[in-house]
This record gives C-alpha cells, sequence and structure tokens, in this order.
C-alpha cells in the first residue's frame, strides 16, 4: 500500500493481489482462435445494472478504431459490458477496422440484450491486420454462457500478448459504513511510456458515483499511476483505462468530490491503478528489474518530471542498469539534455542508501556498494537538483538483450 497517496483520515483500505469481482459484475476469458497458440484471447466483463463509466486513452495521434469507438461510446456515459481481443489489435486497418469496432460491439450486446452504446470494445496485439471476424462472432457467442462473478482471472489472462504473468489487484473499503469493492484487470509489458502505454486497463466499483466525478477520480489516477511509467519510451495505439461504476453497493448518496467519503474511494483506486501500473513494469519486456527514479529539488514538478523521464527512457541508462554497472555519468549526461534546468555542481545522486554523487562529482562511494544495489531486483535513483522545491516520480526497469529478442520476432 503506497501510505503517501492516502489521506491520514481516509479508512483503512483492504488491498490484495486477487481478483474479487464487486457485485453486479461478471466476466470470462476465452480462446477464441485469434491467437496462433491457441491461448485465451477473447475476454468480456459484464455489470448487469448499467453503470456509469469514465475513460483515458491513447495520446497517440495514430489510434486503432476501438479507441474512436470507446471515446465516442463515453459521451452517453454508461456501459454495461467491455470486449476485448488479443493478437490483433485493429489498428492501422481504415474503414473496415470501424466496422469491425462496431459489429463486436453488435454482437455482444445482441447476445446481453443490451444497448449497443453501453458496449465498449477494446483490442490489443499486432498492428495492421484486418480482425479475424469469424472467430470473434463466435467467440463471443461462446463466451456470455461462461460469464461468471469469478471469471475476473480468465479474463485478465485473455487480454494478455507479450505478458508473462496477469494483472489484477482488488482492494475493500468501506463507503457510509458499507463495504465497496474496487478491482482491476491490465495487460501490457512492452510499447510503455508515460502517457499511457500499450497497455489495456479495466477498473470496476460497485459504488453509485456522478459520472463527472467519476472521470475526474480516473483521470487524477491515472496521472499518478500509469502515467508513471515506461519500459522502452514507446506509445501504442490502442491505450485505454475504463473505470465502471454501477452503484450495486451504494452509497445511499452518490459518490462525487462533496461526499464525506469521497477521499476513501480516491484513494482505493488510486491504489488498485499504482499497483496495476507497477505488474506492468515488473513484467517488462526482457526485464528482471523495477527501479524508481526519484527527482527531488528541481525548479518545478515540470521539470523533476522532464529529468526523471529522461534518465527512465535512455537507454545508455538502462542497459548500465542491465549490467549493474556503476555509471552515475549516464545519468548526468541525460539530465543535462533533458530540458530541465539543471546546475551540474549542485547535483546529488543516491542509489538507495549508498551516496553516489555530491555537488556534480563523486561522493567516494565504493564502485562495488552501488553495483551490489543496481544488482537488486528493486532500487530506487533518487536525485536531488538542489536547485528549488519541485519533485516527481517514475517507474521503469532495464533493457536487456531479450527485449530485442521479444521485438524482432
Amino acid at each position: 500500500m503506497n501510505s503517501e497517496m492516502i489521506n491520514k483520515n481516509t479508512p483503512p483500505l483492504l488491498g490484495a493481489d486477487m481478483i474479487t469481482l464487486p457485485q453486479g459484475f461478471r466476466a470470462a476469458g476465452i480462446a477464441a482462435g485469434i491467437k496462433a497458440s491457441g491461448a485465451k484471447d477473447l475476454a468480456m466483463i459484464v455489470s448487469d445494472p448499467p453503470s456509469t463509466i469514465a475513460g483515458v486513452f491513447t495520446s497517440n495521434r495514430v489510434c486503432a478504431a476501438p479507441v474512436k469507438w470507446c471515446r465516442a461510446g463515453l459521451e452517453g456515459g454508461k456501459a454495461q459490458a467491455v470486449v476485448t481481443n488479443s493478437g490483433n489489435a485493429n489498428a492501422c486497418t481504415g474503414e473496415q477496422g470501424m466496422r469491425d469496432a462496431a459489429q463486436m460491439a453488435q454482437w455482444t450486446a445482441d447476445q446481453l440484450e443490451v444497448p449497443v452504446d453501453h458496449v465498449f470494445v477494446c483490442s490489443t496485439g499486432s498492428i495492421g491486420f484486418p480482425l479475424p471476424m469469424d472467430k470473434i462472432e463466435s467467440g463471443i457467442q461462446q463466451i456470455v454462457p461462461e460469464l461468471s462473478p469469478a471469471g475476473g482471472k480468465a479474463a485478465a489472462e485473455a487480454i494478455m500478448t507479450t505478458d508473462l504473468h496477469t494483472k489484477h489487484w482488488t482492494v475493500k473499503v468501506e463507503i457510509e459504513g458499507q463495504p465497496v469493492v474496487v478491482s482491476g484487470i491490465a495487460k501490457g509489458a512492452g510499447m510503455i511510456e508515460p502517457n499511457m502505454a500499450t497497455m489495456l486497463a479495466f477498473c470496476m466499483t460497485d459504488a453509485e458515483i456522478t459520472q463527472s466525478a467519476l472521470q475526474a477520480a480516473l483521470h487524477d489516477a491515472v496521472n499518478q499511476s500509469f502515467n508513471r511509467i515506461t519500459v522502452d519510451g514507446d506509445q501504442s495505439t490502442n491505450d485505454t483505462v475504463l473505470l465502471l461504476a454501477n452503484g450495486t453497493a451504494g452509497p445511499a448518496h452518490p459518490l462525487d468530490e462533496s461526499h464525506p467519503d469521497w477521499s476513501a474511494f480516491v484513494a482505493a483506486l488510486k491504489e488498485v491503478t499504482l499497483q496495476l501500473a507497477l505488474k506492468i513494469v515488473d513484467d517488462g519486456e526482457g526485464s528482471n528489474k523495477r527501479i524508481t527514479v526519484r527527482v527531488e529539488g528541481a525548479a518545478s514538478d515540470a521539470d523533476a518530471d522532464r529529468a526523471a523521464r529522461a534518465i527512465a527512457n535512455s537507454f545508455l541508462v538502462k542497459t548500465s542498469w542491465a549490467g549493474a554497472h556503476a555509471i552515475w555519468g549516464r545519468v548526468m549526461e541525460t539530465m543535462g539534455y533533458s530540458g530541465a534546468e539543471i546546475d551540474e555542481d549542485r547535483v546529488d545522486i543516491w542509489y538507495d542508501q549508498i551516496h553516489a554523487v555530491n555537488d556534480g562529482i563523486s561522493a567516494g562511494a565504493e564502485r562495488s556498494e552501488i553495483e551490489a544495489v543496481i544488482a537488486q531486483p528493486r532500487f530506487t535513483l533518487k536525485v536531488n537538483l538542489n536547485i528549488g522545491s519541485g519533485s516527481a516520480v517514475v517507474y521503469t526497469c532495464e533493457i536487456t538483450e531479450e527485449y530485442v529478442r521479444i521485438n524482432v520476432e
């Protein structure tokens, strides 16, 4: 649990690496034959009562047909189903791609007997290929009878592409004295860059929340989680985060920013999104390490962000982490071109508790001490620019030969 995100007056949260669907939700995941491997490749999440919905999408100006469908669907503010295929992104597929996304929604709506504008469609996988619509139609017919309150794990499996592990998290919190569940699943391992990533995340809650408050809460949570991670500096065409709230658990008065328990819900949502985001970094293609990059003492938060992202995305820095080499000069030079205000004679750098750089030069730490930290599966690189009070954090990983092998296939 990230205690920094939770106000001291917020009720305690019970969070766990599990997937417990909130009341009124069902899910399923099946193998529809889209992937040649025979792995699960079609997922569906259904809210039996209509849900209020919020969404955040890729900032890439080249975006997939399902993203365009979902953006348009947000205008209605209601959702009852999310259908997702993996193995094919339905991106750069022109008008046919838009027709196929709409057809996926229509088939789902027909099977569930819900309005088509209550169906949201997502896709993930290879870009530039038309969807195998015969397999998707058959898959949608097969998956509906499989929907279950216990189907979240199968849905998490079905949205995976190069992921090695499923990603899910559940938090339980009290709202007006009643238990409320906030739960989520996600996928992502490569093409991961702040400002979203080649990732999908679907969050659900049985709380009742106004649409405007839900959208604001999701936007804030994404900025502190999915927009704080990077694997390789690449942005995708299909990034989508959806949040559905069906109100099954109440409260008596719909949640919004004026509700006394609003901070409890916000803390729960941030916990879910942060844990899902960290799982994406942990599963980064070819990586074995999670590195937290913290920049403090910058002229502004924006400057701290520039410096942190430059470090986290530098392949020279990331390969030094892969080799556990104490080449802190690469961190210095990366910040120098980041666009942040830098005075090299003021910079301090720590690897966990090892002070490596003091006022821009070696602090005298033994190389072996620094390399012992970098060899760990998780460590923190902290930089203090000693200019102002700006700060930022980015979560990243190293780059290895395996990353190249995965991406030349």
